[in-house]
């Protein structure tokens, strides 16, 4: 594409070259004409000017912005030039840069320009600006995303099967019906179809972070994890103007049922057209399977999730509370619910939020559909697939949630007339089957259960995982510093010696229910000579990883002391 200028101006026209550097940015899929690249990958320009080039006398000053209000600090505006010569804010980000290729004739004014926007840029739409011997023009619009491909980017994915399987592939099966009888459905994403950069533009300026301060929002879309949570929120238009209306209801007025559809673009093309208004129906696979085109279209390698029976723990306890009444007491309705299925996306990210060695990189856990608010919004996630695996609930963001529709258990409780329960049934294998995904470059299913829970009865891991899940709870943290102090009224006085053997103690908080069962033998301290303190702590568990309730048949405690 080659843009003239008037005859008066020192610029002759520029060549954007876009289908070379869109077939090199991989997203010649998007477009041939509009120039779409990818952050941390360097493109190629001509500029044409009516005089020979003196890069010494007139320097060329090139300017990129993004958003409404761009600016350097923010890394929504960059300057640099030929020589990069430029002053800058001390406090700049995102730097652009450029270098005269060799091939340029500085002195026919042909330059050719390699331009590279960082790896760390917003993503969107920038505006470039050239400025050589007083005078200016637009040089290119160019749309910037994120680069799977880049070393640098968040989303970096080393493997070019996977990334073709979950960045470029228009095509797709969402699997849906039970734990025993598995069904598919094919989905067409449609991530490249017509005018899909401009819808999902669109999306990310019409969420309410963008409303309420345009700057900061533009800014943020450097960071995948920011973006990320963008999307989910605004694939749904409970609290926004959102792509998708839900509904579960089994009738569908002045809409269609969620079955109706088959792919993505048919509804984010309408929610485009008739001015960002949602699109009625959708339910978890709909909601899911659109997201997942616009991930892609922005470059997230991103995949489709179905997981079987799975859990909605409304009352974050993490467990599924099912209340049966005694004699004479009202029923108990249960906030909690099981789905015979539920679907989200897992995108590949980055988490140095997280932590700084990698520990949760990787695939994320996002969810579209509008179940419970996090941080104020209907969405959820990026939830770290391995800290689910852990129980590591205390980090960021929504593991907890998406712990328990993994990993919750069922249990049954006789309420009885002073207001008590009695656990009279636990079902610790039900919830979390099957979780299933559609294999890299095959239309078979792969069972991705074991990257989310350990198997039933695996052992390896479940101190790890007990001490992890209660390690933030405040009961727990009670009861240590009681030992702690037991501990030290033994230490300093070293004529005791106690011994306790078999005993109950219960805790019971929003994150764990811990129990300890008192046996026959004294449970008291008996005084004798000591000058030494040894301590030995075992126990019998049942699946501390798979729960979070705590059941421990036998627990010995003993303080041994020798002279």
């Amino acid at each position: 594409m080659f843009v003239c200028c008037s005859f008066l101006s020192v610029f002759k026209g520029v060549d954007l070259h876009p289908q070379t550097n869109n077939a090199n940015h991989h997203t010649r899929e998007i477009s041939l004409t509009r120039l779409i690249v990818r952050r941390g990958q360097p493109f190629k320009l001509t500029l044409n000017l009516r005089q020979p080039f003196n890069a010494s006398i007139q320097p060329l000053h090139i300017s990129a912005a993004t958003g409404k209000r761009p600016t350097e600090k923010q890394g929504t505006l960059s300057f640099f030039g030929v020589p990069d010569v430029v002053k800058r804010s001390p406090s700049a980000k995102a730097v652009w840069k450029v270098e005269l290729d060799k091939g340029s004739s500085t002195v026919t004014g042909n330059l050719i320009l390699t331009i590279t926007p960082p790896a760390d840029t917003p993503i969107g739409e920038y505006t470039m600006t050239v400025k050589h011997r007083d005078q200016e023009m637009v040089l290119a619009k160019p749309v910037v995303l994120f680069n799977p491909w880049c070393p640098d980017d968040w989303v970096y994915l080393k493997d070019e099967n996977e990334i073709n399987e979950y960045v470029m592939n228009e095509q797709g099966i969402i699997y849906r019906g039970s734990s025993t009888y598995i069904g598919s459905c094919n989905w067409d994403f449609g991530q490249f179809e017509d005018n899909m950069v401009d819808i999902c533009l669109r999306m990310l300026d019409l969420n309410p972070k963008y409303m309420k301060d345009p700057g900061d929002d533009v800014s943020a879309r450097c960071n995948p994890i920011y973006v990320s949570r963008v999307v989910s929120a605004m694939i749904n238009s409970v609290d926004d103007s959102g792509v998708l209306e839900g509904n579960w209801s089994g009738s569908y007025p002045n809409g269609v049922s969620p079955s109706h559809w088959t792919g993505s673009y048919a509804i984010l093309k309408r929610w485009f057209d008739t001015g960002s208004y949602p699109v009625k129906y959708g339910q978890c696979w709909v909601y899911a399977g659109v997201m997942c085109s616009v991930m892609r279209l922005l470059g997230f390698p991103c995949r489709v999730v179905t997981n079987f029976e799975s859990a909605h723990d409304n009352d974050r306890n993490l467990t599924i509370d099912v209340y049966h009444a005694d004699y004479g007491v009202r029923e108990t309705p249960s906030p909690d619910s099981i789905w015979n299925f539920h679907v989200w996306v897992e995108a590949w990210m980055r988490r140095p939020d997280l932590a700084k060695d990698g520990k949760y990189d990787g695939w994320q856990v996002l969810d579209p559909t509008p179940q419970e608010k996090s941080q104020g919004v209907y969405c959820c996630g990026p939830a770290p697939v391995v800290a689910i695996l852990n129980g590591e609930t205390d980090l960021k963001y929504d593991t907890p949630f998406v712990f328990a529709e993994v990993n919750a258990d069922c249990i049954d409780w006789l309420v009885k007339a002073d207001g008590s329960k009695v656990n009279i049934f636990s079902d610790t294998a039900r919830v979390g089957q099957n979780i299933s995904t559609k294999s890299v470059g095959s239309n078979k299913r792969m069972n991705i259960t074991d990257s989310y829970k350990y198997r039933e009865g695996a052992s390896q891991k479940l101190p790890e995982v007990l001490f992890r899940a209660i390690e933030q709870d405040v009961f727990y943290v009670i009861f240590r510093m009681f030992l702690f102090l037991w501990l030290l009224y033994i230490i300093l006085n070293q004529h005791l010696w106690g011994i306790l053997v078999g005993f109950r103690i219960e805790l019971k908080s929003q994150r764990l229910r811990f129990e300890y069962h008192w046996g026959p033998f004294l449970p008291f301290p008996i005084p004798l000579p000591s000058s030494h303190v040894y301590c030995l702590f075992s126990n019998e568990s049942k699946n501390i990883q798979k729960t979070l309730t705590f059941e421990i048949s036998t627990c010995f405690f003993f303080l041994l002391c020798c002279e």
